[in-house]
């Protein structure tokens, strides 16, 4: 059985391509699962996507990924400035986590420079575009089948 990956994309992230393409780029959601299935397979991973804008489906997913999933990657989106409660889920899931940002947060207003999902996260990827998701592949892939 091949080691699975959850990734997950928070609020307003299932409008990337159209929700300020300036910041954001024009490459959808849809891109985004493709390139990480393609990507896992070929490394080996079975690649599961989950989408919510909101807080109580994403923190029921990671709960429901504990003991089912060898690493989760995660763009929390702005959730990733405010929710203890999203970072208590991941306190609670046993493999790697690793987060992910399109844009560089540090570069952004001055409130999106702390993340509270940082505090669990074993990486943290930002400003790279969607090629993210892929380095952050790569890595747990290295990680899970070690």
């Amino acid at each position: 059985m091949k080691p699975t990956v959850l990734v997950i994309n928070g609020p307003n992230l299932n409008l990337l391509g159209m929700r300020q393409p300036e910041i954001y780029g024009r490459d959808t959601l849809a891109d985004v699962v493709a390139a990480c299935t393609a990507l896992g397979d070929s490394l080996g991973l079975a690649i599961e996507d989950f989408q919510s804008n909101h807080e109580g489906a994403i923190i029921d997913r990671i709960h429901q990924a504990r003991g089912t999933t060898d690493g989760i990657i995660i763009n929390p989106g702005a959730y990733s400035h405010t929710s203890v409660a999203i970072l208590d889920a991941l306190n609670t899931y046993e493999g790697q986590v690793i987060e992910v940002h399109i844009s560089n947060i540090h570069k952004r207003e001055a409130f999106r420079h702390h993340s509270y999902v940082s505090l669990r996260a074993d990486g943290v990827i930002a400003g790279l575009g969607i090629e993210g998701y892929l380095l952050a592949l790569r890595r747990l892939a290295s990680l899970v089948t070690e």
